[in-house]
């Protein structure tokens, strides 16, 4: 699955440190604009503590986790809905991603230039808000005046189903609102996915600090809170300064020390890197042998079948049945024998919605 995340933000908040941070792909990191011009795109590691117990049990050939995209995207400035800076590239780049971690600069630092001359996350949140708000709503303009007519004569269902949905998302812009305010039902839901609004696009503000307010945040942050209340976002407080220092360190009991002397259990990547995948509604299963224990990605209310498809196309077009072990039942009985002796493995057909932690072992036949 090549669902990814986009990392958007001002110039100079710190979204190429933290891409660094996330990947391999090292991204350019300086104390000017616009050092990132085209995007970068890392494959995570997504981390997950089952994986590894479930390797525990099964001490397999090799152990296969599943992954996320993250894209580091150029810093916006304002007026990029107008083509200022790079805001062309930077709006087309943000179109094509799925959902987005928005960056805000919660920390002072002389020695680091911010592109307004001081510290205020909620103004660049605005900013950034109001470049996509902007062109969100000339996409939203354009749709009206292609149905407009049609939906007035009232002879075209669909195009006044429409139309309402548009106008719908036309009021909350011009209030300075994201799309993504607007409550639809889900067949209006189905109505506007072609329209692929900026702000409609699930979002999670990163709120970057410094190593001080890494576990409790600051003034910053709450400010950050405040301002985001009534939208449909979530918030994570990481300092990507102290991630780099972490990511620098080569062993994983390093690693944990620094973590443990900083007062924190994980680390901020690890939480950020999770936190995009349930952004992306993306889940788990597992498969369990002694060749390999393997993590897959599926999206959120999938059938069996779709996720069969996921190993192989084959999978799902011959498929007969899955046989499902709970992740809880596989760790407590300690085996897929044990599983199938104590009753814990279910026959599911092809109406069965796979759960996160599944272990799924899937008969086909082509």
């Amino acid at each position: 699955m090549a669902l990814q995340c986009g990392i958007v933000g001002l110039p100079n908040v710190g979204k190429s440190t933290l891409f660094n941070c996330l990947s391999n792909a090292k991204a350019q990191s300086a104390n000017f604009p616009f050092c990132t011009i085209e995007p970068n795109v890392g494959v995570i590691t997504v981390p997950d503590e089952r994986l590894n117990k479930l390797a525990e049990l099964v001490h397999p050939q090799r152990i296969v986790p599943t992954t996320v995209e993250i894209v580091d995207i150029a810093g916006l400035v304002k007026g990029a809905s107008k083509g200022e800076g790079l805001g062309n590239k930077f709006l087309a780049n943000i179109r094509e991603t799925d959902a987005i971690l928005h960056v805000l600069r919660c920390f002072d630092d002389p020695n680091i230039t911010h592109v307004d001359g001081s510290v205020n996350p909620v103004r660049d949140k605005e900013i950034i808000d109001m470049e996509l708000q902007l062109k969100d709503l000339e996409t939203i303009e354009s749709r009206i005046n292609k149905v407009q007519k049609q939906a007035q004569t009232g002879g075209d269902k669909l195009a006044k189903a429409q139309y309402e949905v548009y106008v719908q998302f036309r009021e909350a812009l011009l209030q300075g609102k994201s799309a993504r305010t607007v409550e639809l039902t889900e067949p209006e839901q189905k109505l506007v996915k072609d329209l692929y609004l900026l702000t409609n696009k699930p979002v999670m503000y990163v709120c970057n600090v410094d190593e001080v307010s890494a576990v409790n945040g600051n003034a910053y942050v709450e400010a950050v809170r405040e301002a985001v209340k009534d939208e449909n976002a979530e918030i994570l407080v990481v300092a990507a300064a102290t991630e780099a220092d972490i990511a620098e360190l080569e062993t994983y009991e390093e690693r944990q020390m620094f973590l443990e002397e900083a007062g924190l259990s994980e680390s901020g990547v690890s939480r950020l890197i999770r936190a995009a995948y349930h952004l992306l509604n993306l889940q788990t299963y597992f498969t369990a042998g002694v060749q390999e224990v393997r993590a897959w990605t599926f999206g959120k209310g999938w059938k069996a079948p779709q996720c069969a498809g996921v190993i192989h196309t084959d999978f799902e077009k011959g498929f007969i049945r899955a046989e499902v072990i709970k992740y809880m039942d596989y760790i407590t009985l300690g085996s897929e024998a044990a599983c199938k002796e104590a009753g814990k493995m279910n026959v599911e057909g092809k109406d069965y919605i796979v759960e996160d932690g599944d272990i799924m072992h899937f008969r086909f036949n082509v």
